[in-house]
């Protein structure tokens, strides 16, 4: 017997079946494993961290209530993450039938009078990407997100995009080009 720890799917794995005999302690560490990721995908499909935190929610309430169906076909994550984007993007078709903007949602007013230090132009910078990113179409988006944000491998972020590992390569790269593409067309 080797002192190797379980790989994470082997522990999510122990976890489930724990979770499946009733250990309510079980799903709350499978919650407390992946609910960072899960939050930062439903952000990244909503980009509103409340409306996230209600669709991870839901997520997990969902998760919970089907996890005698969960069969292993593909990893937990990756089960879980599909029902944080069914959810984001309920909750974005929803928001989206009714469009209200909060004077709050508008942001700050920037003067550019005052002098501007470089931790600023970052700043500026990383919104302008951000910015272009959500202007990209959805699967690019997405496919970059994933892949950037999330460390995601192209075959997962297929599976949740609902394309092939091929296709969202495909993307990932598009995106990045229409993204460079805008930042030097934007800088001219």
């Amino acid at each position: 017997m080797t002192n190797e720890a379980p790989s994470p799917g082997e522990a999510d794995q122990a976890l489930i079946e724990a979770a499946r005999r009733g250990d309510p302690a079980a799903f709350d560490r499978l919650v407390a494993r992946h609910h960072e990721v899960a939050f930062r995908v439903a952000v990244g499909v909503l980009r509103d961290d409340d409306a996230a935190a209600d669709a991870v929610q839901d997520a997990f309430v969902k998760a919970f209530g089907g996890l005698e169906r969960f069969r292993g076909d593909a990893r937990f994550r990756t089960w879980l993450l599909t029902i944080v984007m069914n959810e984001a993007r309920g909750a974005l078709r929803r928001r989206n039938r009714r469009r209200e903007t909060a004077l709050d949602d508008v942001g700050p007013v920037v003067d550019t009078a005052e002098a501007v230090d470089r931790t600023v132009v970052l700043r500026d910078e990383a919104a302008r990407a951000r910015r272009l990113v959500d202007m990209l179409p959805e699967k690019q988006r997405l496919a970059v997100t994933l892949r950037i944000d999330e460390g995601l491998g192209f075959r997962e972020i297929g599976e949740l995009i609902g394309s092939s590992e091929g296709a969202a390569r495909v993307n990932y790269h598009h995106g990045i080009r229409r993204l460079r593409e805008k930042m030097t067309d934007d800088d001219m």
